[in-house]
């Protein structure tokens, strides 16, 4: 019998993208600080905080197989924070108009005293668009929980004109990743979803 799955993330985007998958799974959030070190790069961040994640609830949970992801969006090298507020999306929002940002999100998965990392970076190209289009969206709150003031899935996918990478990583877990580990794993895909 295969271990139970974990999602170790409060995140309603990585819980519907997991379940994309056919896996039952149950999900636990840890408490880790999700702080960036000084010099640290967005890449480092992200497989650093998924890690944490992972292993926190690896430690209370060591029979299961635990499933951890963290994203951040970064411009010219400096990761973007989630604004909490419309005048702090608006300005992300800004910084990333009409050039191309990447997309980190580290995923760590532990089963069984085995540790499987990875890290995919995603280029995100904005389109341009003027002030009062980037306040509208940034007032609708719809970015506020989310790196980079933006939602890939939601209304804010007016903002993109082209993604070279993988969209799932970019809503907040690599779902190609997940799935060939998982797989190596022994976890079979979509048997929660068959039919009798």
């Amino acid at each position: 019998m295969l271990p139970d799955l974990i999602l170790a993330s409060g995140s309603p985007r990585r819980r519907e993208l997991l379940s994309r998958l056919g896996l039952k799974f149950t999900v636990s959030v840890p408490k880790t600080d999700e702080s960036s070190r000084p010099g640290e790069s967005p890449a480092d961040l992200v497989a650093r905080l998924a890690a944490l994640k992972a292993r926190a609830i690896a430690a209370i949970r060591p029979e299961a197989t635990v499933i951890a992801a963290d994203t951040v969006v970064a411009v010219a090298g400096k990761a973007l924070g989630k604004p909490g507020c419309a005048e702090r999306a608006f300005s992300d929002l800004k910084a990333l108009a009409g050039r191309t940002h990447e997309v980190f999100t580290g995923l760590h998965v532990a089963s069984a005293g085995q540790e499987f990392c990875k890290t995919v970076r995603t280029a995100v190209s904005f389109g341009q668009f003027p002030d009062e289009v980037l306040k509208a969206y940034a007032e609708t709150g719809e970015g506020f929980d989310k790196a980079g003031a933006y939602a890939i899935q939601g209304i804010g996918a007016f903002l993109i004109s082209s993604i070279n990478g993988s969209p799932s990583s970019v809503i907040g877990l690599p779902l190609e990743e997940t799935a060939r580990i998982l797989c190596a794993l022994g976890y079979p895909l979509f048997h929660e979803g068959k039919k009798p």
